[in-house]
């Protein structure tokens, strides 16, 4: 095998297998029904209903963690705005009691979210929101009293979709492979921190119309260009709606290690090539063809 088919392979065993991937769609339709129909008096399937998170950007390579909004009318936010007290954690316990007429699944509202847990391990956490003017959408906080607040997903779905066509598909990709040596080597970031930080590097590495022949150096590259980020930089702006992401930790020494081994890995590629594999599934765990 060439090091383009090692990564091509790699890339799909990262990727979310097919039947997952319909069975999550199956039951996102079914609670987009039964929300329609409580809240909007319709059938609809797909009304109302967005994947967000690293699953809407089509960044996952996990599926523990389906992230979903639900729009709800103005009418709902105004009725339950009125409330003298935490009028949020009721409208989240609404949500939550309209879902299990679908789902008995275990449920709980917790915080800004309704988490519904299912026995194979998917786990889709539901915002009810209100779609503001500026197509950002307003969400309930039943935290310390209760209070609104504001995310805006749509620009980053829409700008990571666009600049991943743009760039030979390459940007989503090496998300996903981001996300893979994250869970390897525990690496403290979030999935919209790797988004932003592969979209970042894309733009300007100068061979992002590549393929999967150029996925070692994409790596190692990548790895060069964390490890020299600023340890003292708290946040980055995200792809589109260029919100606040924040760092968790320390990651730079983590990529720094890892670079050193894709140089290892690259020098070996052509003389050496199992001990090549070796040192790219250690960066990138078992996945990374043997």
């Amino acid at each position: 095998m060439s090091v383009s088919n090692w990564f091509e392979t790699f890339n799909n065993n990262i990727q979310i297998s097919n039947p997952t991937v319909e069975t999550i769609a199956y039951r996102y339709k079914r609670m987009t029904r039964q929300l329609n129909r409580d809240f909007w008096i319709t059938e609809s399937e797909t009304a109302h209903s967005l994947y967000v998170g690293s699953y809407g950007r089509d960044t996952d390579i996990h599926v523990s963690d389906i992230d979903m909004l639900f729009q709800l009318p103005y009418s709902v936010y105004e009725r339950y705005n009125a409330y003298t007290n935490n009028g949020q954690s009721a409208l989240l316990q609404a949500v939550k009691n309209s879902i299990e007429k679908t789902y008995k699944s275990y449920m709980k509202a917790d915080g800004q979210v309704i988490v519904i847990s299912f026995d194979d391990g998917i786990v889709f956490e539901l915002v009810p929101t209100f779609i503001n003017k500026d197509d950002s959408y307003t969400f309930a906080d039943s935290n310390n009293g209760g209070s609104w607040r504001i995310t805006n997903p749509k620009p980053e779905i829409t700008e990571i979709r666009k600049k991943n066509d743009e760039w030979n598909k390459n940007l989503k990709r090496l998300a996903r492979m981001a996300k893979s040596w994250k869970d390897k080597w525990s690496v403290p970031m979030g999935g919209l921190l790797i988004d932003t930080m592969a979209y970042n590097f894309l733009s300007t590495w100068p061979y992002r119309d590549k393929s999967y022949m150029y996925y070692d150096w994409m790596s190692r590259d990548f790895f060069k260009y964390l490890s020299g980020l600023n340890d003292q930089q708290d946040y980055w702006l995200s792809p589109g709606a260029r919100q606040y992401v924040w760092r968790k930790g320390n990651f730079t020494s983590k990529a720094k290690q890892c670079y050193n081994l894709a140089l290892e890995a690259i020098e070996k590629e052509t003389t050496y090539p199992t001990t090549s594999k070796s040192k790219w599934k250690e960066i990138y765990g078992t996945k990374f063809p043997s």
